[in-house]
């Protein structure tokens, strides 16, 4: 018969996990019944649930196990996880098993194993530790190499997605980040200074993914401020922030723009290839800090205080800036290595890094993106970052308007 078993465990009411599981089971084309539920009836009470999942062939069957597996249902009949090596570099397995974000653990040698370094749509691999015991690593496609032990099929993997807190609801609540221009902005920015500053109280890390409109919005300033008073730890962005970061600390201008008064200057669009140009006489940003040549402005402050930043390339940048990593893959595995660390990402007018860095990203870390455009933030849960907070507003006033409550 094609049916298996699947448990639930955790507050799956209040994380709308149950009403989850049965509509990806009917909207699959297939059938439930629920033999077991027990719901706990205080806070601190976890819930469980089983159910008989059916289907007309065992392809359905295991196509609905797939999608249950990324909310968190596991086959009840625990097994083994299979294992089947890589016939060649950068090849896997067909039945291989595609990560989601959120916690893993994979049953092998009857150990539960975490999954480390997860993010979602990669391979889990079977290596050594430093002891020469077993541990189970998440590697993108393009870092397998022949031999290794892939995990294929569905059995042995279970998967804890964040869940819904009982009582107070927070800021970061899961699965209420619906894409709206209507959210009470000043007490979401509110809450998210709150939970900056626990952060940093804690010794935690913050990220921010920038785009060029925080320049052309005026509030270069702001940003700059936060990296000298410790509250970013690491910059992700594109060759245009920081070309138009040089240009504002240079001429004045972003865009040719002059930004204390808005008017255009003449022959200002070639400011921004000037600020390149002598970045590059310079021979690096970090260089250009130590001639004098940069002496305030986000780049500046990321070199005096020792903040980090990856500046991964695009095939439209003019330049581009020594600084910027032209090879993406370069790019994105220097993005892995900073993200294993950060607490909390806020996304800030750029749809391309967003949905780079959400993809990298386990579903553990704190997520803000903040967009006049209400597309870039429904992409990025679309595409499995499901818990980023999303703040649909202007960042000439999101920026303000956060560093005045940090401020205070």
């Amino acid at each position: 018969m094609n049916q298996r078993e699947i448990e639930l465990f955790g507050h799956i009411i209040d994380s709308l996990i149950l009403p989850k599981t049965l509509d990806i089971i009917m909207d699959q084309g297939g059938d439930f019944k629920i033999i077991d539920l027990d719901v706990g009836k205080r806070k601190s009470d976890v819930s469980r649930a089983k159910i008989i999942v059916s289907a007309d062939s065992p392809y359905l069957l295991n196509q609905i196990l797939d999608e249950l597996s990324e909310i968190g249902a596991t086959i009840s009949s625990i097994e083994e996880v299979e294992l089947v090596a890589s016939p060649k570099d950068k090849v896997v397995p067909d039945d291989f098993y595609s990560t989601t974000n959120h916690v893993t653990h994979i049953l092998h040698n009857r150990n539960w194993l975490l999954v480390e370094n997860i993010e979602m749509d990669c391979m889990i691999v079977i290596d050594k530790d430093e002891n020469g015991n077993d541990k189970a690593i998440c590697k993108p496609i393009g870092r397998i190499g022949k031999g290794e032990l892939i995990v294929v099929g569905r059995e042995g993997i279970r998967v804890t997605p964040p869940e819904r807190p009982r009582g107070k609801q927070g800021v970061f609540e899961f699965m209420n980040s619906d894409v709206s221009s209507e959210k009470p902005l000043m007490s979401i920015i509110e809450n998210i200074a709150s939970e900056i500053k626990e952060i940093k109280s804690k010794g935690g890390k913050i990220a921010i993914v920038g785009g060029p409109a925080i320049v052309h919005t005026g509030s270069a300033d702001l940003m700059a401020q936060m990296i000298k008073e410790g509250y970013i730890d690491v910059v992700f962005a594109g060759n245009a922030l920081a070309t138009h970061d040089v240009e504002n600390t240079l001429y004045g201008t972003s865009l040719g723009v002059y930004m204390k008064t808005g008017e255009v200057v003449s022959r200002g669009h070639t400011h921004h290839m000037r600020a390149i140009n002598e970045i590059n006489g310079s021979g690096s940003i970090k260089k250009a800090v130590q001639d004098g040549t940069l002496k305030k402005g986000i780049m500046y402050e990321c070199v005096k205080n020792d903040v980090p930043f990856v500046l991964a390339g695009s095939i439209r940048d003019d330049g581009p800036l020594p600084d910027t990593i032209t090879d993406v893959i370069e790019a994105q595995e220097t993005m892995r290595e900073y993200a294993k660390d950060v607490d909390m990402v806020i996304m800030i007018a750029t749809m391309l890094h967003s949905i780079a860095t959400g993809n990298i990203l386990p579903s553990r870390v704190k997520s803000i993106c903040v967009d006049i455009n209400p597309a870039t933030v429904t992409k990025l849960s679309d595409r499995g970052s499901a818990q980023v907070l999303s703040v649909v507003t202007d960042i000439g006033a999101f920026l303000p308007t956060l560093y005045g409550e940090l401020d205070k």
